[in-house]
């Protein structure tokens, strides 16, 4: 952890600002994440409106951002990182405040489905802090953003039910509104310009670190199915799992968001050692761990589903969201490293699309499996998921040789 520490301080002020904002326009985004089938239901003038909006509520946004987040980011490699992260944070403040005002489900639909069209924050902010970093320490770097997403999370839910339990629904969409509007004037007042290593000896390690990358990377489109296919497997639950508590368990809401939460904690608390840990290892060897991550994961969903204990349920919960610490943000660096250091953003933004277009299929996948078989079937489809995940990885090992670099294509 000492060598974590010291690599982030190494990264200077930038970093910490870019913690700050990711953590906080994330957190006031998930402010109403919670509570969205409450307003849904409210607004719904039948059951069956409100069945379809509750889903489209959180799919339209993972659409939008789908379909636009390429386009982003080749835009933010002519234009700047920091300027697409301005934007997106813009757009994030302007769609918030419109949605507060609405008052009809479709409007909300298609104002949620913008949102994410006006989004891609994530990927400039990635690609900015590489950018600015040089390139060096990528996978701790993307981690400890990853973790302020999942941080900024966890507090915005909680704030924004104290926020709902006080006022009303559209108080909380006000909120995070002008929160992130305060995010874009701060982004655009206080990120410096990137400016470009031009020392000979900057451009002779850039020009190693491209060779070495020739000999050690995978194609980027084998990395980006098999982070989608992992994030597709956990996705599968984000439907049915409140029904599967109540129903195996009959647990009150308490312990089923408490057990939920379990599996963001052990992602917060092992993702910066799973970083740590592949700082530096070659492609190889991440891809043989991810494969060794795909099986565990796969044995603790599979426990998941046996286990009638709930104590046992949350313990699973924990190990399992401390496996997830060492999958995503780790594949992202892989795909970025393996991307030519000017389009940093094309590819970052193609990997955010990806992601998208995984938790899409996969809430899909968990939606119609669990009403088709069965709450009982979900967990064991997540753990075959993983196995499928599993013999993917072993085939990118089996293809990892010296080759070309492979981020052109894209």
């Amino acid at each position: 952890m000492t060598g974590t520490i010291a690599i982030i301080r190494g990264f200077g002020s930038v970093f910490a600002i870019l913690f700050g904002l990711q953590f906080v326009s994330m957190g006031a985004m998930e402010m109403s994440g919670p509570f969205w089938p409450l307003r849904i239901e409210e607004l719904s003038s039948s059951g069956g409106l409100f069945a379809l909006a509750g889903i489209g509520v959180y799919v339209c946004p993972m659409v939008g951002v789908s379909l636009t987040s390429a386009l982003w980011g080749r835009m933010g490699d002519r234009y700047g990182n920091r300027l697409m992260m301005v934007r997106a944070l813009a757009g994030l403040a302007i769609t918030q405040l419109l949605v507060s005002f609405a008052q009809h489900v479709w409007l909300i639909l298609l104002l949620r489905f913008l949102q994410g069209c006006c989004a891609g924050y994530i990927a400039p902010a990635q690609a900015y802090g590489i950018q600015v970093t040089g390139g060096r320490n990528r996978g701790v770097l993307l981690t400890w953003l990853q973790v302020a997403t999942n941080v900024g999370s966890l507090g915005g839910a909680f704030l924004g039910g104290l926020i709902l339990d006080a006022s009303s629904f559209t108080a909380i969409n006000l909120t995070a509104g002008f929160i992130c509007a305060a995010c874009a004037v701060t982004a655009f007042a206080i990120l410096p310009h990137p400016v470009g290593e031009t020392n000979r000896a900057a451009r002779d390690r850039i020009g190693q670190d491209q060779a070495s990358k020739a000999r050690s990377t995978v194609p980027v489109w084998g990395l980006l199915v098999l982070t989608g296919m992992m994030l597709a497997s956990r996705m599968v639950l984000q439907v049915p799992f409140a029904l599967y508590m109540d129903e195996v368990f009959h647990a009150p809401y308490w312990v089923t968001g408490f057990s939920y939460g379990l599996l963001a904690l052990g992602f917060v608390v092992a993702a910066p050692l799973w970083a740590q840990f592949f700082n530096d290892r070659s492609t190889s060897f991440i891809l043989v761990w991810m494969a060794l991550v795909a099986g565990g994961c796969s044995l603790l969903t599979t426990l998941a589903g046996l286990t009638r204990s709930v104590e046992y349920f949350a313990v699973i919960y924990l190990l399992w969201g401390g496996l997830l610490g060492g999958t995503t943000p780790i594949l992202v660096a892989l795909v970025s490293a393996a991307a030519a250091d000017g389009r940093q953003g094309s590819v970052l933004g193609t990997a955010q699309s990806w992601q998208q277009i995984a938790s899409v299929a996969g809430i899909a996948i968990g939606a119609g499996v669990s009403q088709i078989f069965g709450l009982t079937s979900v967990y064991p489809l997540v753990s075959l998921l993983y196995a499928a995940s599993l013999f993917a990885a072993v085939g990118l090992w089996f293809s990892a040789r010296p080759r070309l670099p492979v981020g052109d294509p894209l």
